[in-house]
């Protein structure tokens, strides 16, 4: 999928008797490209990083003029916290603040069906084998993915009804 992209290469960054691989968002800032594809938004980056969280990073390229496309899962939506912890008995700590979403300039929702995710687990596209194993004993369960696509589906609708109320005051 990457075929003919540029990459960035990662900041290596030492912690605990481990070498973690970063975003470098100082190369990025550096090449000035017109776009950058950033993945999963509410990562925490490594300790000694300008910012704790990958979405202040978005937020730093934004702001020096670079347009970003990310990717986020619902359950990572901060208002969504306490519905996501109730659901899955399990709380996401790591959260990406609404506004970031309401600032955003367009969200496209991908879907997929618990069932294609599952087997997306299973054949290791989403996780390495024992993680991906823990996560299908426990968030990863059919009845909890069902919920958050509807929340996920639901928090787009939401946001396509603010463009179309917009809309229609500018108009």
């Amino acid at each position: 999928l990457l075929l003919g992209l540029d990459l960035l290469p990662r900041r290596k960054v030492a912690y605990r008797d481990h070498t973690l691989e970063e975003f470098d968002l100082d190369a990025a800032l550096a090449r000035r490209p017109q776009l950058i594809l950033i993945d999963e938004l509410a990562h925490t980056n490594a300790p000694g990083s300008r910012h704790p969280k990958r979405w202040q990073d978005v937020e730093e390229l934004l702001d020096a003029g670079i347009d970003v496309f990310t990717t986020v899962n619902v359950q990572h939506v901060d208002s969504l916290s306490d519905v996501v912890a109730q659901i899955t008995r399990v709380s996401v700590r790591e959260t990406v603040p609404d506004s970031i979403l309401d600032e955003a300039d367009a969200i496209e929702l991908v879907d997929l069906s618990p069932e294609e995710l599952l087997q997306r687990l299973r054949e290791g596209k989403v996780y390495l084998p024992d993680q991906a194993r823990r996560a299908a004993e426990h968030f990863f369960q059919r009845g909890n993915l069902l919920a958050l696509r509807e929340l996920a589906l639901r928090r787009t609708a939401q946001r396509v009804d603010d463009d179309v109320r917009e809309f229609r005051q500018e108009h």
